[in-house]
């Protein structure tokens, strides 16, 4: 299995790829507005990756539940100097998290290779036409609604195969607009009008969506679920966290999208030391 975005190849099985958050916004739900300053967003983004991140995720717009959206002119005037300073200093691929073509077509531009792409339950193919133009890399996220909506009340009939067919649809679509396979990573979407329930399932049946032949990327990193199911507050979610993404390594995802890189880092590459025993 290859993933492709733009210049960047990986070939799978590898190690699990950890994608560090980087939130450029004054109100996302664990650091919003530590990073607003570009100095500062630029510094933690060299942090991570000394610390291993072998992807960097810049985001301008909060997608957390209620989210206020923000326009494209501002989102694109909190992301481009990150992504521009960030190109000429790192060598690893940077991805812009964005629900807005233009603002990823402009991330594009300055440096960015992957869209990650919260909204990929549009109905316009805009975006998709882009990262066939391109050949960036393209992140496929399942969400039910959208920020404003999701967690109103999220319900399915069943939430695995929902997704599955959320999937099959959107692999179709992307595709028929010339988007290459290898370049389409999917996401269930861990958080994103889903319940504790749903998202409790969706994680225990992850191994599901490999039948796609696709990287899976998985987002759980400091998400409340996490303190529901274990009763901590948000500074307390860190366990919680490395627990799932211990479990998703195990479960044969290839991406984890991840606050703590340091930590997830040392706990995946423990989990695949195990595992390649288990395997010998």
């Amino acid at each position: 299995m290859e993933f492709r975005a733009q210049e960047y190849v990986y070939e799978f099985p590898r190690p699990v790829l950890v994608m560090g958050i980087l939130n450029v916004t004054p109100d996302s739900f664990t650091d919003g507005g530590q990073f607003v300053q570009p100095d500062a967003a630029v510094a933690q983004a060299l942090k991570m990756a000394e610390q291993g991140a072998d992807i960097i995720d810049i985001g301008g717009e909060s997608s957390r539940p209620d989210a206020v959206p923000v326009s494209e002119a501002e989102e694109l005037r909190r992301v481009l100097p990150v992504i521009e300073q960030l190109r000429e200093r790192l060598t690893i691929p940077l991805s812009i998290d964005t629900q807005k073509s233009q603002v990823a077509k402009q991330a594009l531009k300055a440096g960015a290779s992957i869209i990650n792409d919260i909204a990929a339950n549009r109905l316009t193919d805009e975006m998709w036409r882009l990262a066939a133009e391109t050949g960036a890399g393209y992140i496929a996220m399942h969400m039910q609604g959208t920020p404003q909506t999701m967690q109103i009340n999220p319900t399915y009939a069943d939430v695995v195969r929902e997704i599955e067919d959320f999937f099959d649809d959107r692999m179709g679509r992307i595709t028929a607009v010339g988007v290459r396979e290898e370049q389409v990573v999917l996401d269930v979407g861990i958080g994103f009008g889903k319940t504790v329930d749903h998202n409790l399932t969706l994680l225990a049946l992850l191994s599901r969506y490999k039948k796609y032949g696709r990287p899976l990327l998985l987002g759980t990193s400091r998400k409340s679920f996490i303190s529901r199911v274990l009763g901590v507050g948000l500074p307390d979610r860190l366990p919680g966290s490395l627990a799932c993404a211990c479990w998703a390594v195990a479960a044969g995802v290839n991406i984890l999208r991840v606050h703590d890189v340091s930590e997830t880092v040392n706990a995946v590459r423990m989990t695949e030391a195990i595992m390649a025993h288990q395997q010998a």
